[in-house]
């Protein structure tokens, strides 16, 4: 992985809260509060926050400050197709360049995943799942196609489908095949795995979904 600016860093803390959880949808972000947890002064935490902004994750206005922002119904089905288009290509992409440090760090975080899940940890299964993708996408050195994928995250229930019944359960078994596929560098199953694991979470979400 590259190195990261402070912004960066505080942006990647965040996007990780709020895709677990641990910053709930319309709850405001404190400056103060972040740059305390992160250790980061109050200048890259402001950039950090004019970043998710545009990327989705957090909205703003002069009188509310910076909330995390909801997610629309109404539109995830397609990003849910928005999602599989690109995150297959980044991974796909991803295939040939994984060194074998990458593959070291991927396994890690598959075990920490199933420990997690193991346990009941639901926000740790989100913020495992977060990183584990991030990490397989970035080998894919398609910046651009990565902040759209964000942008995608912005607007997609995580917290929500991750309190279904056994989902992180499920998760982590989909995450251990597309790893196995990774491993063995099998592109074809690694790409069915990955639009499965997209999809699954989503299909079970709307069945139990209601106003």
């Amino acid at each position: 992985m590259k190195s990261q600016t402070k912004e960066e860093q505080v942006a990647d803390f965040l996007r990780e809260g709020i895709i677990s959880g641990q910053f709930a949808r319309g709850s405001k972000l404190k400056q103060a509060q972040i740059a305390e947890m992160t250790g980061m002064s109050i200048t890259p935490v402001r950039e950090a926050i004019k970043l998710l902004e545009a990327e989705g994750f957090v909205l703003a206005s002069s009188h509310r400050g910076a909330v995390v922002a909801p997610f629309d119904m109404n539109a995830t089905e397609e990003i849910v197709d928005l999602r599989v288009t690109l995150e297959c290509k980044l991974a796909l992409k991803a295939m040939s360049r994984l060194t074998q440090k990458d593959l070291e760090e991927l396994t890690a975080l598959q075990g920490e995943l199933e420990a997690a899940s193991e346990t009941g940890d639901r926000d740790a299964v989100r913020s495992i799942n977060y990183r584990f993708h991030e990490l397989l996408y970035q080998a894919a050195d398609l910046p651009q196609t990565l902040r759209f994928v964000r942008a995608l995250w912005a607007r997609y229930p995580f917290d929500l489908i991750n309190k279904l019944d056994n989902r992180i359960d499920r998760a982590s078994a989909e995450h251990r095949a597309m790893l196995s596929a990774i491993l063995a560098r099998d592109e074809g199953e690694m790409l069915s795995a990955l639009r499965s694991h997209i999809r699954a979470g989503w299909e079970e979400f709307k069945e139990s979904y209601t106003e």
